[in-house]
């Protein structure tokens, strides 16, 4: 098997693991503080309008529906945050893999946070880095939080993986 191959093979669990961490943490923050997460539905319709050759909205809301957009975009969040774990791979080889450590995994979460600020808000109208938001500091923050939490998730996934394979 070659390297990319087994990159690849790994950077899939780490990133749906740590993807679905980021999803738990969005869970707990509405259930007991009532702040509402990233409609990923909303993301799908500002992906399904690709098509159009329409990059951004000035308010995804109100833009036509996308057949599918809740799929869509439920998909492009868990292939985004494989891709991620890809470029930790990457960056950090398939040694990483053997002996995870938190720090690269939460530099590349915090990165990855570039992504919603200048390219997913932007684009649904929330304007850069949530500037279009009615509180901008808040959102940023939250950004913030939610891919720190991914960061946090990439090590334990991959933490994980290192357990699983030491009792195969």
């Amino acid at each position: 098997m070659s390297d990319w191959t087994e990159i690849v093979l790994h950077a899939i669990p780490i990133g749906i693991g740590a993807t679905l961490l980021m999803d738990f943490w969005a869970i707990l923050l509405k259930r007991f503080f009532g702040i509402p997460s990233l409609d990923y539905c909303m993301v799908g319709r500002w992906i399904g309008h690709f098509s159009h050759r329409r990059l951004s909205h000035k308010n995804i809301g109100q833009s036509q529906n996308i057949q599918g957009e809740c799929t869509i975009g439920w998909t492009a969040h868990y292939i985004i945050g494989i891709m991620f774990s890809l470029l930790l791979l990457m960056v950090c080889g398939l040694s990483w893999t053997n002996q995870p450590t938190l720090l690269p995994a939460l530099t590349i979460g915090i990165i990855t946070v570039a992504a919603p600020l200048f390219l997913l808000q932007p684009g649904l109208g929330a304007g850069i880095a949530a500037s279009k938001t009615p509180r901008p500091n808040l959102s940023r923050l939250l950004s913030i939080a939610a891919h720190s939490v991914y960061g946090i998730g990439l090590y334990l996934s991959a933490l994980f993986l290192t357990l699983f394979h030491s009792n195969v």
